[in-house]
């Protein structure tokens, strides 16, 4: 009987997963579990439209829950979710589902190495750090919140950021410090900018609130065919 060859260790020829430079070097500060309301307006194919949304945060002994939802009139509510882990490179998501009408799912098989994909999309490997659809806003605020040094204009961060569907690396730089008017009052804040690696890409804008633990004040999505939802914080409260 042949014995099972033992698990090759990491070498040159064969190295471990490496780091990004930044998640190498980031330290995490969390924010409070926390309930964030936001007014939503957004065009859809020329026709304006409000909505509300919300992102909601919670976290229990290195265990994490986080969901982002956005309610229309017209067309309805939809909602992702994320669950998983906290670590020393942050965020560890086990799950992300993006439900509208029906709900389809992300898992990381952290085991395995392997993100499976519940629309049976071809599986992909996990990349160090990666993060998914609403995990990554509180990925970025814990970094931004503990480590001074990565809020420089000009830095860049780039990671693993996956959908319901696929995953592929996103690249946010820090443009630099911005005062945003909500319905809070005047907030300062931090604004981050996807770098968009192609025409096609979603652009996204963020700008994130130190009061508020580096979390999003206002977020900007705008789609290749010029649809654009615009979020606004407007009041806090407890998840």
């Amino acid at each position: 009987v042949e014995t099972p060859a033992a698990p090759t260790p990491p070498s040159a020829s064969n190295p471990a997963p490496a780091l990004p430079p930044w998640l190498a070097r980031a330290k995490f500060v969390w924010p409070a579990p926390v309930l964030l309301n936001y007014e939503l307006s957004g065009t859809s194919k020329g026709v304006r439209y409000t909505a509300s949304a919300s992102i909601s945060w919670k976290q229990q002994d290195n265990s994490y829950q986080l969901r982002h939802e956005i309610q229309a009139f017209l067309f309805g509510k939809r909602s992702q979710t994320s669950a998983g882990h906290m670590g020393a490179t942050g965020l560890l998501p086990t799950r992300f589902g993006d439900q509208f009408r029906q709900e389809q799912a992300a898992h990381f098989d952290r085991a395995k190495g392997v993100l499976i994909y519940s629309a049976n999309t071809p599986s992909q490997a996990i990349e160090e750090g990666a993060q998914d659809r609403v995990s990554m806003f509180v990925q970025l605020a814990a970094a931004m919140a503990g480590t001074p040094d990565l809020r420089n204009l000009g830095q860049t961060l780039s990671f693993q950021v996956v959908s319901a569907k696929q995953a592929e690396v996103w690249t946010f730089a820090v443009l630099g410090n911005e005062k945003i008017t909500t319905l809070l009052g005047d907030l300062d804040s931090l604004k981050l900018h996807r770098v968009p690696r192609n025409e096609y890409d979603q652009k996204i804008d963020m700008w994130l609130s130190p009061a508020h633990g580096y979390l999003p004040a206002r977020l900007r999505i705008t789609q290749a065919n010029g649809d654009v939802i615009e979020e606004t914080l407007k009041s806090v409260g407890k998840p």
